[in-house]
């Protein structure tokens, strides 16, 4: 007869059978046991004190378990001397097998050493005596909160039937699931961008009706742009959305997958559960069955793990948990980090914008959205300036330096203020220079005509000016002539000569040794 095992009900019902007077033989035969079996069985039991008058209430959990410990022996084959070899040289397998060698390997430095070992042997040895292939243990996380945690995962899903031309595209998928109820989500796309995360998520607030507490992503670049087990760096962009929002983001170590265990694999179930074998013709068509899908096809599915339907459970007790949806669609904005050049000008999505004289050549960082684009300094908010269409700009005539302002802008009223102060035959003057159509074209003159009161003075200047605008002449090259023939014809006055003062540390002639005939020369 072959080897069968004798299961414990089964010893139970020997025993049960041998107290209430049955024979061993007639045992055998209503169990199908060999009588042999049924003896030792019965000796064994006899040893641990049963008798037949003891009846079925000796037959207790104890007794049972004390009599298959007593009847176990060593299963399998014995041990050979490979074995004992083995044995001998454990701490120096162990410490070959910590340095991460391969069996072979390690086979190959024993036998170097005299110890020759079969492979079989060997790996037995390893796996049962030092856990050689085995995993770690692992212990199951408590479950979350209904409606606290949702988690996104994306993958590649399939392609798109040609177009006009004959070319299929590619296309990927990001995947929400939410880990209490197991409901999911599924938003086809093309790039994997922060566009299409934030996208991707905007769309499944509305799907599922609410926004979950906690985001947890796999460590893809459009979220997580370094990942890091304790403090990883998410994408500035989406973190920004995260914080408008108002969930956290929580990302899964990088090749960990039992930080997510319970919606591990999403990609593959839905690229081969959703869309293949499936005749997609647009985008609008893959958003069509991933939201059929979705709704008529998983979520009516009962899971293998919950045994409730995700979208069941998902309505009766996860949703009402969700804080409340988005009203309005959320604004991506554009982040850069221009440098401001000599012109004081710096460029955001094309368009041009000024900053002060203090920040040119310096890189500041810039946040455009709808209406505004704000400038930063070192986190410090510096410059807010109106959103422009590309190839447009923004100027703020303060960022300029007061002295060339005017003339960038095309000023015309401040040149004529300027010209007014210093007198008011001067202003009079450079407003008939500007009057008449396209006044900047002679903005040059007016800074000409100030440069004149700069070299002959507000007085001189203002005298001119009113013998020309009697005149009617309003060039300023002849007003620079009449300038410069009223100075060469003023009368010079000689200087009166002056009687030079006597020296101070004058000698009288007796004090000098010598004296100078002048008859004698």
């Amino acid at each position: 007869m072959a080897y069968r095992e004798v299961t414990r009900v089964e010893t139970k019902e020997v025993l049960r059978q041998w107290v209430g007077g049955a024979g061993c033989k007639r045992i055998s035969g209503r169990l199908g046991l060999d009588v042999k079996t049924v003896r030792r069985y019965v000796h064994a039991a006899q040893a641990l004190g049963l008798t037949p008058a003891s009846g079925e209430a000796a037959l207790t959990d104890e007794l049972l378990t004390a009599l298959l410990a007593s009847m176990r022996t060593q299963a399998g084959r014995p041990r050979g001397d490979a074995w004992e070899r083995c044995q001998t040289h454990r701490d120096r397998i162990k410490q070959l097998l910590a340095q991460g060698l391969r069996l072979s390997k390690l086979r190959k430095l024993l036998l170097r050493q005299g110890v020759q070992v079969p492979y079989a042997t060997l790996h037995r040895f390893a796996v049962a005596e030092l856990g050689f292939g085995r995993t770690a243990a692992t212990v199951p996380i408590a479950d979350c909160a209904p409606g606290e945690e949702l988690q996104v995962d994306t993958g590649w899903m399939g392609y798109l039937e040609p177009d006009a031309r004959g070319k299929r595209r590619r296309f990927r998928a990001w995947i929400f699931t939410a880990v209490y109820s197991r409901h999911r989500f599924v938003w086809p796309c093309l790039p994997e961008t922060t566009a299409s995360a934030i996208q991707a998520c905007e769309q499944a607030w509305l799907f599922f009706g609410g926004i979950f507490r906690v985001l947890l992503p796999d460590n893809t670049k459009a979220i997580v742009v370094l990942a890091d087990p304790l403090d990883a760096r998410i994408n500035p962009t989406f973190l920004e959305y995260a914080q408008a929002r108002g969930f956290v983001v929580d990302p899964a170590r990088a090749r960990h997958a039992r930080d997510k265990a319970r919606v591990e694999r999403a990609v593959q179930n839905v690229r081969d559960d959703c869309f293949a074998g499936e005749r997609l013709e647009s985008f609008l068509d893959a958003h069509e069955r991933a939201q059929r899908w979705c709704r008529q096809e998983y979520g009516l599915r009962r899971h293998s793990r919950t045994q409730r339907l995700p979208l069941e459970c998902f309505e009766a007790e996860e949703q009402p948990h969700l804080l409340p949806p988005p009203t309005t669609l959320y604004e991506i904005p554009y982040w850069c980090d221009p440098k401001v050049g000599r012109d004081h000008l710096a460029a955001v999505a094309k368009a041009l914008y000024s900053l002060p004289t203090r920040f040119i050549s310096k890189r500041l960082r810039a946040r455009a959205d709808r209406t505004l684009v704000h400038f930063y300094d070192q986190g410090k908010l510096v410059k807010t300036h109106p959103r422009k269409c590309p190839g447009e700009r923004s100027i703020d005539p303060n960022d300029f330096p007061a002295e060339k302002s005017a003339y960038a802008m095309r000023d015309i009223g401040f040149l004529e203020r300027q010209a007014t102060q210093h007198g008011a035959a001067i202003g009079r003057f450079a407003h008939h220079v500007l009057e008449g159509p396209l006044p900047w074209t002679r903005m040059r003159r007016v800074y000409a005509l100030l440069g004149l009161v700069r070299r002959y003075g507000e007085a001189r200047v203002e005298q001119t000016c009113r013998l020309a605008l009697d005149a009617q002449m309003y060039d300023v090259r002849r007003l620079e002539r009449m300038l410069q023939t009223a100075a060469t014809s003023a009368p010079t006055v000689p200087p009166s000569p002056q009687k030079p003062a006597p020296a101070r540390h004058l000698r009288p002639a007796s004090q000098y040794s010598f004296l100078f005939n002048t008859r004698d020369h």
